[in-house]
């Protein structure tokens, strides 16, 4: 086994995009396949000698902004983004950060809270902590979210649903407002320098790519606590749903995300994806 997988791994990938993918021309002679590293380098924004001593293993070390553009340059697909950051952290060892200053954000719910969601249904309602991990959800929320891939894995995250779910972009009609909205959810709740917030971004910047980067290096908006959500759910077709998100108070930047039909259309559709008597949850306006 090679011992700068990482860097192999960046010159296979480079070699197997054509110039015409990221819109150069072909010319008549290329003595190798694929990008050439002057190529690459221009469109990743660094230095020939920089990607250079990436790909030959003397510089191990990348910024995740770095591994981010040179994901997007290569178009690397998400199974390969994640490969990429595989072989990141392995090649200079990192174990993620020192969190000694601050908590890791709660993965448990109080009793009070957990009944309070219990007792919504069958309002669509979804817990959150501060990176937008879901913690605890109503059926009705569960009904919608399911089929849509947003419940999958072992610990689902709306926001990196949103930003590496190739599905969300199907899903979210206004798909970039959403995108927005989560940005500044996740800078208004926790400041940038937790180290737990730090990892996150990390991870997301050579996942996402640009998408994310450029939204996380803004000027952070205002997040809105109130709206319409419009979506394309699989079984039942669009929906329009008015939300509320409610901060709770003394816990690790929890809120509890509260979904109402903005239509009447929206309104038969979430009873039948309940199995309930028409109105059962009755349009509001937005």
């Amino acid at each position: 086994m090679s011992d700068n997988e990482l860097g192999a791994f960046l010159r296979a990938r480079r070699e197997a995009v054509t110039p015409t993918e990221v819109g150069l021309p072909s010319g008549p002679r290329r003595r190798t396949p694929g990008l050439r590293r002057s190529e690459v380098a221009t469109l990743a924004g660094i230095s020939v000698e920089y990607l250079t001593r990436l790909e030959q293993g003397r510089d191990r070390n990348p910024s995740p902004p770095v591994l981010g553009s040179l994901a997007d340059v290569l178009r690397l697909t998400m199974e390969e983004r994640i490969h990429l950051r595989r072989l990141e952290k392995a090649s200079n060892g990192a174990e993620g950060p020192c969190c000694a200053d601050a908590p890791p954000p709660a993965l448990s719910v109080r009793p009070t809270v957990r009944a309070l969601v219990d007792r919504l249904e069958p309002t669509p309602a979804v817990l959150l902590n501060r990176l937008s991990d879901v913690l605890a959800y109503t059926t009705g929320y569960e009904r919608i979210a399911r089929p849509l891939g947003l419940l999958d894995g072992d610990r689902p995250n709306f926001l990196r649903f949103v930003f590496t779910d190739e599905r969300a972009r199907a899903t979210f009609t206004e798909w970039d407002r959403v995108a927005d909205e989560q940005i500044a959810h996740l800078r208004s709740e926790s400041p940038m320098i937790d180290p737990h917030v730090l990892q996150f971004v990390d991870e997301l910047t050579v996942l996402a790519g640009a998408p994310f980067t450029d939204r996380i290096e803004a000027v952070p908006g205002v997040p809105r606590r109130s709206g319409v959500q419009s979506l394309v759910h699989p079984e039942v077709g669009a929906l329009r749903l008015s939300y509320e998100s409610l901060a709770l108070p003394d816990v690790d930047g929890q809120r509890l995300l509260v979904h109402l039909p903005a239509d009447d259309a929206t309104s038969a559709a979430l009873d039948q994806l309940n199995g309930r008597q028409p109105g059962g949850l009755r349009a509001v306006s937005g």
